[in-house]
């Protein structure tokens, strides 16, 4: 079953969060190295009304610089040598699937927030999200 991942990258969605880490680690595991394994970054959308939002002085390019300084800073470490990294902006739970259809992935390896209750309904879960709109298999991670 393991080989079958390795033919295809494993989409790793992160948000820098100790629990995404763990997903990376898991799909490391799975991949044949660290240049199977594509990191995902997705940033939302900047809406007009945040406060602070100077919209000639940030731009989507200024954020994506930002962003790929964290994922360096964070993923230095030699066992993420080669691992790729990529952002998309929008909704997670769609940008998350289209992303892994158009990489051809094999595998999405999600970590879970475990939200329940209030949050759970309010929010809804990306997890459960990907699951249904993914062309691939996804390994949720239980937090």
């Amino acid at each position: 079953m393991i080989s079958q991942f390795a033919e295809h990258p494993i989409v790793a969605p992160i948000d820098f969060t100790e629990e995404a880490d763990r997903g990376v680690m898991y799909a490391l595991s799975l991949a044949k190295g660290p240049e199977g394994v594509i990191a995902l970054h997705i940033a939302p959308p900047l809406a007009a009304f945040e406060p602070g939002v100077v919209w000639d002085m940030v731009s989507d390019q200024d954020r994506l610089g930002r962003l790929k300084e964290v994922f360096h800073e964070r993923y230095a470490d030699d066992r993420y040598q080669g691992m790729q990294f990529s952002v998309r902006f929008g909704e997670p739970a769609h940008e998350i699937a289209e992303f892994a259809q158009e990489a051809k992935a094999g595998l999405i390896v999600l970590p879970s927030h475990g939200r329940t209750g209030f949050s759970h309904l309010v929010m809804g879960s990306v997890a459960e999200r990907v699951v249904r709109f993914a062309h691939c298999p996804v390994l949720v991670l239980k937090s």
